[in-house]
């Protein structure tokens, strides 16, 4: 029997992480006299629950074997949802336990679809939670992408390994090693962010939210209208330029700092990200002005805004794009499956994919003209081999199998087309609203069935922790081996 105790030992230090991380907004209940008792009571049994687990596992071995690795990935995402879920059951709002867990999924996978009715008027501690659930969300999607999601083979991970001859074995030591540059990276960007929101408008409280959800890429807003509060176009510009910095590779920024000052303009992938949001920019702010007929600069600053958003998942608006007819509404369903970079804090398919996938196209064109032709792939000067390739074909191929299969269950909900179909596609890629009336950027999620919101819930997790890491599990298969 294979020996679990480093899984739940590692799980008990990210759930003592995670209490302490539930006493941040206390500061803000005693800042603006909302002060209660809902985040003492829920840091004390998260804190309580992962010391249990650590204690019972001090002898663990502290080595990861393959099955380890996919369970210690499963059950941290899926703790901390749950007891990220507390404060808002504990809380003024009464949250069922599906509503809160919804919640709570939506924050720590970034995705940003929310429950919440009224935000304007919600407690500013609940608020800052869920800016905290996302910036925390970040921090893991970062380092389980650079760390462990390569060394798991999982969708063509493998390609943005640090060294060849990782194994499984090294995952925490390797983890530790690099944790340290990548939190400061993000607590720099987080910062920077910050102050740039305040200088432009925000008030210390909004900038710092916003902050956090804008290096995250979750979406997650003090405000119903979301930043289309403020009607202020330097937030938006902010906005746009650290949504990027966030769906840039944080592996970038570590060859960036060992010396590689060329990293940013040789990426194939970080140009693959800036020439599709220049690209599909172009093509909004051409569409909205024939159709409009409006400012062109005013039609440029909305189109940026919400391509990037969409593209990298964020999910932030500044105006109701389902009104500006149905080719926006098909345009932004296309943006949301492409997704950014791996290795950001972004979602979707994830532009290296794509980029690999239309390689592999021309290349098979290529042999069908010249039959005894050799024609090796290679991306970014690593070479593609026929497993490598396999891997991305079935990622991509399971992942609009499993959008289909939830968006049929959504419409056994009772919702309609749109929003059955919109709302699969938002979860497993991890953006936020959806479109049409009901969850669009002017709804919410907070009409559908408890049923919906679980199978939304499993389906933000499926996309956050690449489809296959997580049903991997449930293959009995997978646990003989």
């Amino acid at each position: 029997m294979t020996n679990y105790k480093t899984v739940f030992f590692a799980v008990g230090i990210l759930l003592i992480i995670l209490g302490f991380f539930m006493l941040v907004p206390v500061l803000v209940q005693l800042i603006y006299d909302e002060f209660d008792g809902t985040f003492i009571y829920s840091s004390i049994v998260t804190i309580f629950i992962g010391t249990l687990f650590l204690l019972s596992n001090l002898d663990q071995n502290r080595k990861l074997n393959l099955q380890q690795a996919f369970l210690l990935t499963a059950l941290s995402w899926i703790g901390i949802a749950t007891f990220g879920s507390l404060p808002f059951i504990f809380s003024e709002l009464n949250l069922d336990l599906s509503d809160a867990f919804f919640e709570s999924m939506s924050g720590i996978t970034t995705t940003g679809s929310t429950i919440i009715i009224n935000l304007d008027t919600a407690p500013k501690a609940i608020l800052i939670w869920r800016s905290t659930l996302q910036w925390l969300g970040g921090i893991g999607i970062v380092i389980m992408a650079i760390t462990v999601m390569p060394l798991l083979n999982v969708g063509g991970m493998q390609l943005f390994k640090l060294e060849s001859g990782d194994t499984t074995e090294k995952i925490l030591p390797k983890t530790r090693e690099i944790a340290f540059n990548i939190i400061s990276i993000y607590l720099f960007l987080s910062l920077a962010c910050a102050f740039s929101y305040f200088f432009s408008g925000m008030n210390i409280f909004d900038s710092i939210a916003h902050a956090m959800t804008t290096i995250a890429t979750g979406g997650f807003s003090t405000y119903n209208e979301s930043i289309g509060h403020f009607q202020n176009p330097t937030i938006e510009i902010v906005s746009i330029i650290f949504i990027i910095l966030g769906s840039i590779p944080f592996i970038a920024y570590l060859k960036y700092l060992d010396g590689n000052k060329k990293v940013f303009f040789q990426d194939i992938q970080i140009k693959g990200l800036i020439y599709i949001c220049l690209i599909s920019t172009m093509v909004m702010t051409l569409y909205l002005f024939i159709k409009e007929s409006e400012n062109f600069i005013s039609n440029l600053r909305i189109s940026a805004f919400n391509v990037v958003s969409i593209l990298s998942g964020t999910g932030y608006v500044t105006s109701d794009f389902d009104i500006w007819g149905k080719f926006s509404l098909v345009f932004f369903l296309f943006l949301m499956f492409i997704g950014g970079c791996a290795g950001s804090t972004t979602c979707g398919i994830k532009i290296f994919r794509i980029q690999i996938l239309w390689l592999f196209i021309v290349n098979e064109l290529k042999k069908s003209i010249y039959p005894r032709g050799v024609f090796p792939l290679s991306y970014n000067k690593e070479k593609i081999s026929k497993q490598f390739m396999s891997s991305i074909i079935s990622f991509v191929f399971l992942y609009f199998l499993i959008f289909f299969i939830v968006a049929m269950l959504l419409s056994l909900t009772g919702l309609d087309f749109i929003t059955s179909f919109s709302g699969a596609a938002t979860a497993i890629s991890n953006v936020g609203p959806g479109l049409g009336e009901i969850i669009g950027p002017s709804g919410n999620f907070n009409e559908l069935s408890n049923f919906a919101k679980w199978i939304l819930s499993f389906t933000m997790l499926l996309g956050r922790l690449e489809i296959f890491a997580l049903l991997i599990l449930f293959y009995p298969g997978f646990w003989r081996t």
